[in-house]
């Protein structure tokens, strides 16, 4: 714990250094090919980063903040688009805001703010959940799955929000949620769009839907070329997962997840073609009824697709030991430093 601890330090100064000369070398290239070319090293730093560590959640961290997210804002950056547009006005945003899953809220009052209890509910649900990890032999493939499904969302919740708290107040403005509790999703895209991991969709819509649907709709008509736009939004979102995957296990990638993300984006992009017709406008579904088809299809074929390398590589029980050894760890040393001024009183 102790060495990844220091190689955390060492990673993350490299990774404030570097935007640091991204703010100040980079914002003084005009916006185009040649600011591209200016943070290209940094690109391909943040693609080694996440090599440094062994831990899962470390390597996955920095893979999902530096390799995913801000090499994409990045590269926006450099035509300037993406959040990282119009430039923050002070170095302290610039850095946070390229580093981390954030953005400033643009619309507080559209924003339903959940009570604080519902987190503390999450906490206490995903203890239990660890604690049923000691029983997972005797239960079913399906409530496996479950387990699984929940365990990743409720580890990004807990561990993003805090996050999303601290920053919030060293930096003196609102930010938006990361999530917006995406088991009340109605729809595929709802769940995606507007309620699972938000951040991915602000980066991937500028960076890859729009672009795609522009050049698309050139040739083909509106309907054929938004469908395009979300199915190349889907791929490249897997195959970026494809390399997280590879942080995570150091396997070789089976392609499974972009499977997955494959199949979800020409269903989402399926969905809304079908929500255009007049028959479905007329007719509306059950609000629980679309919920529990919308989660039940994600779980069911994250069980078919997205768990099955994590399960093989023991990626996801490594994630429960990692939590209960950080737990020991932080007990140990608040042990050491109570018995030392013990002591010395």
């Amino acid at each position: 714990m102790e060495e990844e601890l220091k190689n955390f330090i060492k990673v993350w100064v490299s990774a404030i250094i570097s935007i640091t000369y991204c703010y100040y070398i980079s914002t003084r290239v005009k916006a185009g090919v040649f600011r591209l070319l200016s943070v290209l090293p940094i690109c391909v730093l943040f693609l080694l980063l996440p090599l440094f560590f062994s831990s899962v959640h470390f390597s996955g961290s920095a893979a999902f903040f530096l390799t995913w997210l801000a090499n994409f804002k990045l590269i926006l950056f450099s035509f300037d688009q993406g959040p990282l547009f119009p430039i923050p006005s002070s170095i302290s945003q610039f850095i946070c805001f390229t580093c981390f899953p954030i953005k400033p809220l643009q619309n507080p009052k559209s924003q339903d703010q959940m009570p604080k209890w519902v987190f503390a509910i999450k906490v206490a649900i995903f203890g239990v959940l660890l604690q049923m990890y000691e029983y997972k032999k005797y239960m079913s493939s399906n409530m496996i799955l479950v387990l699984y499904s929940l365990h990743i969302y409720l580890e990004y919740v807990i561990l993003l929000a805090p996050l999303k708290l601290l920053l919030s107040i060293s930096l003196g403005c609102d930010l938006e949620p990361q999530f917006n509790e995406p088991y009340l999703a109605t729809s595929l895209q709802d769940f995606w769009g507007r309620r699972w991991n938000l951040m991915v969709p602000a980066i991937l819509r500028p960076a890859v839907y729009v672009p795609v649907r522009r050049m698309a709709g050139r040739k083909m008509n509106s309907d054929q070329a938004l469908f395009l736009g979300v199915f190349a939004s889907f791929l490249v979102s897997g195959a970026v997962h494809e390399l997280i995957f590879f942080y995570f296990t150091r396997e070789s990638p089976t392609g499974e997840v972009t499977w997955f993300f494959v199949l979800h984006g020409v269903c989402t992009a399926a969905e809304g073609a079908v929500k255009r017709t007049s028959l479905v406008r007329r007719w509306k579904m059950c609000p629980m009824i679309s919920r529990l088809l919308t989660v039940g299809f994600v779980v069911v074929t994250g069980g078919w697709l997205f768990f099955p390398q994590l399960t093989r590589s023991g990626m996801i029980d490594r994630l429960a030991d990692e939590v209960f050894l950080s737990i020991d760890f932080v007990k140990h040393k608040l042990f050491y430093l109570w018995r030392n001024r013990s002591l010395k009183s």
